[in-house]
């Protein structure tokens, strides 16, 4: 399937690592330009480089802290200037689950993943509606679905909402907005996710692998490149009747119907 990637033209917050990293390279290798963004400069022009000479598009570092007005206004700046436009946006930026967050760090959680997509957002989506086309892929994660952590279910029912507004608002102007929900992903964090929720739990790191994995349909977890195929798809043009809604890419949950 030619998903009509080539030319497009990406932004990827969060794009040094993880599920992040993977969608840039997702939609690098459909032919599209990125520009990467995350706190991080050394890591995210690492992780530039080896994107550019795998696909061979353009593919940019942009250092930026979305949780800073000032910074995303500074970084859309650039990335306009060196893309040339945007026609994609993917929302990634977040602090990584461990299974719960204190509850005393809310205020900075929703800081960054909830008001930190909608700078973004509100930085390129008057360009793609004045060009009467763009995607806002948001990525947001399970919790908002179930309970066990107030912070992380908090945050992510927020991007969910966020993302339903965005929708109904730019929709009728060619933009789509959608959030994905992914579950427990395996990146090259995995391991240390799972040894943090092990300690967290008092137990070992086995039987939170074996428990997690027994929740999930396909019996496995899925792989942060997995949930890149799936945004890339909604990057697409190939994806206009999904909008607003949620796309869960977590190999489905045992148990709950969601309808």
């Amino acid at each position: 399937m030619d998903l009509g990637l080539t030319g497009r033209r990406a932004v990827v917050t969060g794009g040094s690592r993880g599920i992040g990293l993977a969608i840039g390279r997702a939609l690098a290798a459909e032919g599209a330009d990125v520009a990467l963004v995350a706190r991080g400069a050394r890591a995210l022009d690492e992780a530039a480089g080896r994107v550019a000479a795998r696909s061979g598009r353009l593919v940019v570092a942009v250092p930026a802290d979305t949780g800073s007005d000032a910074s995303v206004a500074a970084m859309a700046e650039e990335v306009v200037g060196r893309l040339g436009g945007v026609d994609i946006l993917v929302n990634a930026a977040a602090t990584a689950s461990t299974g719960s967050f204190p509850e005393d760090t809310l205020a900075d959680e929703v800081n960054v993943k909830v008001q930190g997509y909608l700078r973004t957002a509100r930085a390129f989506a008057p360009g793609m509606r004045e060009r009467g086309w763009g995607r806002i892929i948001n990525i947001s994660g399970s919790a908002a679905r179930q309970t066990g952590s107030l912070v992380g279910s908090v945050r992510n029912v927020a991007v969910a909402a966020l993302s339903k507004n965005l929708a109904d608002e730019l929709g009728p102007h060619g933009v789509n907005v959608v959030v994905v929900h992914p579950g427990l992903t395996r990146t090259e964090r995995t391991a240390q996710t799972l040894a943090t929720m092990a300690a967290n739990r008092g137990t070992d790191v086995t039987d939170v692998q074996r428990a997690a994995e027994a929740s999930i349909s396909i019996g496995r977890m899925v792989t942060a490149e997995e949930v890149a195929d799936v945004v890339a798809f909604l990057a697409s043009p190939r994806s206009v009747a999904l909008n607003g809604d949620p796309v869960v890419a977590s190999g489905g949950t045992l148990g709950p119907i969601h309808y």
